[in-house]
């Protein structure tokens, strides 16, 4: 687990325990099984029936990250504006916690735009989120017992599903490529999550894991550092010099001008 995962694990348990009164011995395995499930903790928690605010939420949690150990990183600044084609940030976090790591980083002009929590979610004032596909009735009003599923995979339950929309489900692929203007198939889609790669691939993305050397299903291309895209991937460079919309290069697949981060 990276330390930033490790940081974020530790303050949503936090968040579980002195705001949402969650018996302590049962915090742990049910904020694995949340991730799991739902790809973010906010997400699984909604869910499966909590109510609470969303800017609280991700304000408790994110707040207390040590924003100071991030560095500003000149090799990596320097690689993205050298890079000539679009280039839009993804996450599930807020645009406060995207903005603050990207200024830590000294990345804050090195992307067209960023598509954060806000972006993908209508909130009232941040409280309410409403699954507009759901009923009334398939709305929860109590809590469901996620560790019971865990511990009956046959019995006939089935999991609820979340109000929000996030990696690694296809709605939020989906909206993205809407908002953004974005062809998939004509885009390269960087992310340190096999879930959310996968997700990707299966809608026509190109896709690159960050953080590890090994390739595995889903995948196209595996980095250890995000330093080494150049090495990698120089055709994207010459994307610039193109007459065309897009470039063949080695695994047969095209690039547009457009890299989902």
């Amino acid at each position: 687990m990276t330390n930033s995962m490790a940081f974020l694990l530790f303050t949503s348990l936090e968040y579980m325990l002195q705001k949402l009164c969650i018996e302590e011995a049962k915090v742990p395995e049910l904020c694995v099984s949340l991730y799991k499930f739902y790809g973010t903790t906010l997400a699984g928690l909604r869910a499966i029936g909590y109510q609470f605010d969303c800017d609280d939420f991700h304000s408790y949690v994110h707040g207390r990250l040590p924003y100071m150990m991030l560095k500003p990183d000149p090799v990596l600044r320097n690689l993205l504006l050298s890079l000539p084609i679009r280039k839009v940030i993804f996450t599930n976090a807020d645009k406060t916690h995207a903005a603050r790591v990207l200024s830590r980083l000294g990345l804050e002009d090195c992307f067209e735009r960023i598509i954060s929590f806000e972006t993908l979610n209508s909130t009232d004032k941040g409280t309410v989120l409403v699954d507009q596909d759901a009923s009334e009735s398939e709305r929860p009003t109590e809590l469901f017992d996620i560790d019971d599923y865990c511990s009956r995979p046959n019995a006939d339950l089935e999991l609820p599903r979340t109000p929000v929309v996030c990696k690694p489900f296809e709605e939020a692929f989906e909206q993205v490529f809407k908002i953004a203007n974005i062809n998939p198939r004509k885009t390269i889609f960087f992310d340190d999550s096999i879930r959310n790669l996968e997700t990707g691939k299966r809608l026509g993305l190109h896709t690159v894991w960050v953080g590890t050397s090994h390739r595995a299903e889903g995948v196209d291309y595996a980095l250890e550092s995000i330093h080494n895209i150049k090495e990698a991937l120089p055709e994207l460079w010459e994307v610039a010099g193109e007459n065309s919309e897009s470039i063949s290069y080695s695994g047969k697949v095209s690039i547009e001008t457009s890299v989902i981060a």
